[in-house]
């Protein structure tokens, strides 16, 4: 799909398909997600709160598994997967879209917007936010923040996800500005080329700003 492009398009591709990968892989977590949810119910209706103690310290999960920690485990899981997910939803195309004005133009149109959104928006967001993030996870370091209901420690690791998924994103974001720039390079000299695996999905709703 990326023969005849030009070396920003190619290494745009491959930015975006690397940065895909955590959220491609994270998807599978929703397996463990309902095995919690069923096991967390079966749980409750059996009127357990200790589930397994094995004796020793786990990082995350600590020295037991309760029906806190079990719910507590599906939020932190839900998190991996959204923070992560939203680096392969923009490099797959599957992000929502709310201009119907983008559906109307052109491939080119289309890959300036893109442009001017991904320099002006997505990226400065992500890197701000993951900066200013940082804080937010060493307080929970330094203080050793855990739940307060007998559930999960070590709560700066689910926090770390907010900024390694806004880093994740924004490599993606990055390879979707160089393949854009390359298209529109390559375009220059021939109206009828295409930018194959970047923004094909018109489907969606059409447009250019990101959900």
């Amino acid at each position: 799909m990326i023969s005849g492009k030009n070396l920003l398009e190619r290494a745009g591709h491959a930015l975006m398909m690397v940065s895909a990968w955590p959220g491609r892989a994270s998807s599978w977590l929703v397996l463990i997600v309902i095995a919690a949810v069923l096991t967390a119910v079966i749980g409750s209706l059996m009127r357990l709160n200790e589930l397994i103690d094995w004796g020793f310290t786990i990082p995350v999960l600590g020295q037991r598994m309760t029906i806190t920690g079990l719910a507590e485990l599906q939020w932190h899981l839900f998190a991996v997967m959204v923070m992560f997910g939203g680096a392969y939803t923009l490099a797959e195309d599957r992000h929502v879209r709310v201009d119907f004005i983008y559906a109307n133009i052109g491939e080119r149109g289309r890959a300036l917007v893109d442009l001017l959104g991904d320099i002006c928006f997505l990226l400065p967001f992500c890197a701000i936010i993951a900066w200013l993030s940082q804080s937010f996870v060493g307080l929970a370091f330094r203080s050793g923040e855990q739940s307060d209901y007998g559930g999960l420690i070590d709560r700066y690791v689910i926090k770390a996800v907010l900024p390694a998924g806004l880093l994740v994103l924004f490599a993606a974001g990055l390879g979707r500005v160089l393949a854009n720039i390359g298209f529109l390079i390559r375009s220059k000299g021939d109206p009828s080329a295409t930018r194959d695996g970047v923004n094909q999905g018109t489907g969606n709703s059409g447009g250019a700003i990101h959900g």
